[in-house]
């Protein structure tokens, strides 16, 4: 019996293209991203020698010999779809919950009232798990996977345990999870939820840091902290790839992006290096913003000082959880990709952050989280002070849900047995 292909089937299929189809990889080594030292592919492998991430480097030569526009055109809109230029070798080794592109929202209203302006916002809550730690944490995992890790652990302050959790589940593999113990109590939840051991530590994200890493030498575990595997950047880089293509190949004027580890700033200055040596995009590069909180904002403080590497900082505090980082293992290339573009580092007040949430809800009827607040309050004081013109086209990325946080009640009460009096209502 010959099977006739139904409407349904040719949409299945081609939903999962991206997800079954074998297609050539272009990996050719590891590299320390301070020394240059090279490390080999399709090994395991966490911080260089010099204790530094490391980056995946591919022949890029042979990419732009394969992969065209015009390919990518014919592909389902999803992360897998820039597979020439991710690590993973083996289709079968892919985990995935379907990570889809994420829109641009216009924020015409916003930018009027700021005086700024095309205002867009990148919106990261649209994927699994409902954040943007979905892009790195599908990579890692599937880039585990492929090389025979069963058990893995992590430090979180919320979003980023959720999504490994996840993905674990996927891919079969034990996670172990810690996080502060302040972190919000729906990420502590759906972490547990999705079948990983979750501890709340009395300490900052650094200080459970140190337990997995002593784990990882005591039980063996894995460590999937933030840049201590270099395949994390490989995901998150997809947000920039992805943003060039939904602009038509022409990137923004300044990116404003919610910094605490730094991954997806990293990633994005990688993937516009590498657009441009495969022939898709030109020499132009956004002003980049590296967005913190005034509480906890060693990158801004390293910034200011003109020097390479942050030190810690100390009693750190502030209602976006995802920005409260006291260290970040990838300091200097946050830095000098915030140089290099001739952008800045900003720290922002719990107080702005919380005004720029309630304003562009209301302005727009976008629901951004802290974070996302954060990078829309650096953006009006970029403006204020003459970092961007008003006339420039930047873009915000607002890194998970808005409905993931704990939100105000504003809401009253009516008894629907009283009198109504319609003309108060």
């Amino acid at each position: 019996m010959r099977l006739v292909p139904t409407a349904r089937t040719e949409i299945i299929v081609l939903h999962d293209l991206n997800l079954t189809t074998d297609r050539p990889t272009f990996v050719t080594h590891l590299e320390c991203s301070l020394t240059g030292e090279q490390y080999a592919a399709d090994q395991l492998h966490g911080l260089s020698a010099a204790g530094k991430p490391l980056l995946v480097r591919y022949d890029l030569d042979a990419v732009r010999a394969t992969l065209t526009k015009d390919a990518l055109d014919a592909r389902p809109m999803d992360l897998w779809r820039w597979r020439e230029l991710l690590p993973v070798r083996q289709t079968a080794n892919i985990v995935s919950l379907g990570e889809n592109a994420t829109p641009l929202i216009p924020l015409p209203r916003t930018a009027k009232r700021l005086g700024g302006g095309t205002l867009l916002a990148k919106d990261e809550g649209r994927l699994p798990t409902a954040s943007f730690k979905a892009r790195g944490l599908v990579m890692a995992v599937s880039m585990a996977k492929e090389l025979g890790v069963t058990q893995v652990a992590m430090p979180t302050n919320g979003n980023a345990g959720a999504a490994l959790a996840a993905y674990a589940a996927v891919a079969g593999m034990e996670a172990i999870i810690f996080c502060p113990a302040d972190t919000p109590e729906i990420n502590v939840r759906e972490i547990a939820a999705q079948g990983a051991r979750v501890y709340r530590v009395n300490g900052l994200i650094d200080d459970c840091g140190a337990i997995v890493g002593e784990g990882a030498k005591q039980r063996g575990w894995f460590d999937f902290s933030t840049l201590k595997e270099p395949y994390r950047i490989e995901g998150k880089k997809t947000m920039g790839l992805e943003l060039a293509e939904q602009l038509g190949w022409e990137l923004p004027d300044a990116i404003f992006y919610p910094t605490g580890g730094g991954t997806g700033l990293i990633g994005m200055w990688k993937a516009f290096d590498e657009l441009e040596q495969i022939g898709f995009i030109g020499s132009k590069r956004p002003k980049m913003f590296a967005v913190q909180a005034e509480g906890c904002a060693p990158i801004v403080r390293a910034f200011d000082q003109g020097v390479e590497f942050a030190d810690r900082w100390e009693d750190a505090h502030t209602i976006a959880m995802g920005i409260r980082v006291p260290r970040a293992v990838g300091d200097f290339l946050i830095l000098r990709a915030v140089r290099a573009s001739g952008g800045a580092a900003l720290a922002v007040s719990d107080a702005a952050i919380a005004a720029a949430v309630r304003d562009v809800a209301r302005d727009d009827g976008l629901l951004l989280c802290p974070e996302g607040g954060a990078t829309l309050a650096a953006y009006q004081r970029a403006l204020d002070e003459g970092l961007i013109g008003r006339d420039e086209r930047a873009l915000l990325f607002n890194c998970a849900s808005g409905l993931k946080y704990p939100l105000e009640d504003h809401s009253r009460l009516l008894d629907r047995h009283a009198p109504i009096d319609f003309a108060t209502l």
